[in-house]
């Protein structure tokens, strides 16, 4: 059996919630890289351009360290998680204060060559 030689690329503390990155990702999971480029170009949603960055990483990455053809490579995996919460307060009415979430994610792209 043939071993499947893989190139990954990661994001970690992406100011960009989890939720919000994965109605993204879920565009261009198993496409080829390319379109998949193509699609984050055109998708009018601020966590396209931090997934755009972490997808061309994994390409140079396969390009690189791997010598894998750039035009077989697809989105063999892709997806993100929940990194750290920084923790904020936002003052109100009468002293007191609100607690603010500021959520980040990781985001972890796999590129594999096609036959």
């Amino acid at each position: 059996m043939e071993e499947v030689k893989v190139a990954r690329a990661e994001a970690k503390t992406v100011r960009i919630s989890a939720t919000k990155v994965r109605l993204v990702i879920d565009n261009i999971r198993g496409k080829k890289v390319g379109d998949a480029l193509n699609i984050l170009r055109l998708t009018p949603n601020g966590a396209s351009f931090a997934v755009e960055k972490v997808l061309k990483s994994a390409i140079a990455n396969a390009e690189h360290n791997y010598e894998m053809d750039v035009n077989k490579l697809f989105v063999k995996e892709i997806y993100a998680n929940e990194g750290i919460t920084m923790k904020r307060f936002l003052a109100r009415a009468k002293g007191s204060a609100s607690r603010l979430y500021k959520r980040t994610s990781n985001i972890t792209v796999v590129v594999a060559e096609r036959d």
